[in-house]
């Protein structure tokens, strides 16, 4: 039974808007460590989506780039309590918009 009669399809990510130079949104890709934002779009297809969300990508939800990988490496990011690692061309299909540092003992770890 192929994916097409299991109702499954494949839908290819959808390309990030480009976004005006006036813009205070970023991709999450683009934050500088250390950095705190708020999610405010995801733009990827759906199974993506779906496992973001999962590990709670929502709008309005605050994160943190905490670490990140040489060479275009991974991106180690904080929601609340978890931290998830990211593909760099998963976090490049989340708008973000950069936020105000959070309290002083939220910072990365030693």
């Amino acid at each position: 039974m192929g994916p097409a009669k299991m109702g499954m399809r494949n839908t290819p990510p959808l390309a990030l808007p480009p976004m005006s130079s006036s813009s205070p949104t970023l991709r999450l890709s683009e934050l500088a460590l250390g950095q705190h934002a708020e999610v405010k779009a995801m733009h990827c297809a759906e199974s993506l989506a779906q496992r973001l969300t999962a590990l709670g990508f929502r709008a309005g939800k605050p994160l943190q780039v905490l670490r990140a990988g040489k060479m275009a490496g991974p991106l180690h990011v904080r929601l609340g309590t978890t931290d998830v690692i990211l593909r760099r061309s998963e976090a490049a299909q989340i708008e973000v918009l950069p936020t105000a540092a959070a309290a002083a003992g939220d910072g990365p770890r030693a």
